[in-house]
């Protein structure tokens, strides 16, 4: 990412902590930046992977998505499998839409569908509040493979 890029970037981020009354940390910003950059939730431990480079720890990134997580920043995702994912909303505000998610069954891979994706029709539906919906099946590569 081009300096000024990143910078705006960052200004974003450290502007989302302070509103949400979070102190502002690199480590928090880390953590923010490579969330941002993802499209899919992501649990602890890929996501202690993909910082490996970084010098933090797991306990340190845990603690930090507790954090993110109870303040608004985050929203945690469990998709039947019992591992907790973490994801930032997609859009600029720290709300975030309720939208479906895709689990392959083979692989593993997650992935977010568009809000509009699954449509729940029926009376039941009408009166029960829906907090989330997933679709579990093969993803392409899986059944190209």
């Amino acid at each position: 990412m081009p300096s000024k890029a990143r910078e705006r970037k960052d200004d974003e981020l450290r502007q989302l902590l302070v509103s949400r009354g979070i102190r502002v940390t690199e480590q928090r910003l880390v953590i923010l930046r490579e969330l941002a950059r993802l499209r899919a939730p992501v649990s602890h431990g890929e996501l202690t992977e993909r910082l490996s480079g970084e010098s933090l720890d797991r306990a340190t990134i845990y603690r930090n998505l507790l954090s993110l997580t109870e303040a608004g920043i985050l929203v945690r995702t469990q998709l039947g499998d019992n591992v907790w994912r973490f994801e930032m909303p997609g859009a600029a505000s720290a709300e975030h839409d309720a939208h479906p998610h895709f689990v392959c069954t083979d692989c593993g891979d997650v992935s977010c569908l568009p809000k509009g994706a699954v449509k729940l029709t029926g009376g039941e539906i009408a009166r029960v509040e829906v907090a989330e919906v997933q679709l579990r099946g093969r993803c392409g590569e899986c059944v190209a493979r």
